[in-house]
């Protein structure tokens, strides 16, 4: 007689494991939606349709399109600086529908940020700028904005790579930028990039035409220095010395060797002939590791040190060349204003 009873029920430990299995991806899914859904609800509301050019167009008169986020109840909004453009008229629109006309307070081309005013709008929805050193590869990230004319749209992805340098609408380099593949189109510039805390750690401003989910997002530590020096002085004074970089992590041993305690650092690129840079004798491949008693950590410290206090002083600057601890004298100078 054939016996088919093994046939017909399997009680081995791969059948045992496959329930259990199923189970945890359901929960591991289920936390990754309620983390989005968590992170619009507290967010969306405060993300903006930012609109320029005259409410009725012509033929000649054309007008943009971008998105905004509010930073203050009392209507502060951060976008870009190629959104807002040289526009006269500028409108925001809420998720709510409630349409404000709003003024430029400042804007840094450098960065691709500017910073608007609502007209007469209080008590408004609002996010918080987060740490945006704190950020790891592969991090959660949410984009919300506008995509082509599309209103609160969220997509969803994680941080790609951190320290990236691109191009601005100025020409010159915008440094410490993220790198995310959350789907990103026209219109979505100046939306914000968040956490699955809901803090605000980005702002979107770039796209690569043809490429496939790479997107880029100006880190909130820079957002929030052009924020300050806007409400301080109207634009972005800054000392300039006349390098390009990107922040490096230096290795341990060239730490150790030096005696230094830095983890990371400026990692120089490029100087510019006849510069404050040049003439200290600062070369390629240099990493700046402190300026005048400031720990610089990477790009975005030394671009914050770089402020309007520094202009016109000969300061004191730690480099690591080829592993060696080096003292340098600078005399950063102050650069015009961009505009």
């Amino acid at each position: 007689m054939l016996d088919f009873t093994s046939d017909i029920a399997d009680d081995g430990p791969s059948s045992r494991s496959a329930a259990p299995a199923a189970d945890n991806d359901r929960v591991l899914l289920d936390a990754y939606s309620n983390a989005v859904i968590d992170v619009t609800e507290r967010v969306g509301p405060a993300v903006v349709r930012v609109e320029t050019g005259p409410k009725v167009r012509s033929a000649r008169e054309r007008g943009g399109l971008g998105s905004g986020i509010v930073i203050s109840p009392d209507g502060f909004v951060l976008t870009n600086s190629h959104v807002v453009g040289s526009a006269k008229e500028i409108r925001l629109r809420d998720t709510e529908g409630f349409v404000t006309d709003a003024h430029v307070l400042g804007v840094d081309p450098d960065t691709d940020l500017a910073l608007l005013r609502a007209d007469g709008a209080r008590d408004l929805r609002y996010a918080s700028l987060g740490n945006s050193k704190s950020l790891r590869r592969g991090q959660l990230v949410v984009a919300i904005g506008n995509p082509l004319g599309f209103e609160s749209t969220v997509t969803a992805g994680v941080v790609s790579a951190l320290g990236r340098s691109i191009r601005s609408v100025s020409g010159r380099t915008i440094e410490d930028v993220i790198q995310t593949d959350a789907a990103l189109n026209p219109g979505n510039s100046g939306g914000p990039l968040v956490s699955s805390a809901a803090e605000v750690i980005g702002i979107n401003t770039a796209i690569i035409s043809g490429a496939q989910g790479i997107c880029f997002a100006v880190a909130s530590n820079t957002a929030q220095f052009v924020l300050s020096e806007i409400i301080r002085h109207g634009y972005v004074r800054r000392a300039y010395i006349g390098v390009a970089g990107q922040t490096a992590p230096i290795p341990r041993r060239h730490a150790v060797v030096a005696g230094v305690d830095n983890k990371m650092g400026a990692l120089l690129a490029q100087i510019e002939p006849d510069s404050p840079a040049a003439k200290a004798g600062l070369l390629p491949g240099d990493v700046v590791i402190k300026l005048d008693g400031v720990e610089i950590n990477g790009v975005d410290d030394l671009i914050r040190a770089l402020d309007r206090d520094r202009i016109g002083r000969t300061l004191s600057m730690d480099v690591l060349r080829l592993g060696r601890l080096r003292a340098i004298d600078i005399h950063p100078v102050e650069r015009k204003p961009a505009r």
